[in-house]
């Protein structure tokens, strides 16, 4: 059984355009230097298809970060 949605942050190196960012509906883009942060509520199976795309897509990941609820 899935855990509830939780806030996360997802860290990738470079800036992704807008066809590889299509990849990630369910997360909001920002830039932040020469990185790209993703951030949305993401369920277990979730958070595991965003990796999953991360990987198919060749993509440096930085960093994976659960965030505090508010």
């Amino acid at each position: 059984m899935d855990r509830a949605p939780a806030p996360y942050m997802i860290r990738i190196d470079g800036h992704l355009g807008a066809t590889t960012l299509s990849a990630f509906p369910a997360l909001a883009p920002q830039q932040h230097g020469a990185q790209t942060v993703l951030i949305g509520l993401l369920d277990q199976s979730a958070l595991y298809g965003v990796l999953a795309a991360i990987g198919a897509l060749h993509l440096d990941l930085l960093e994976i970060r659960q965030l505090r609820s508010p």
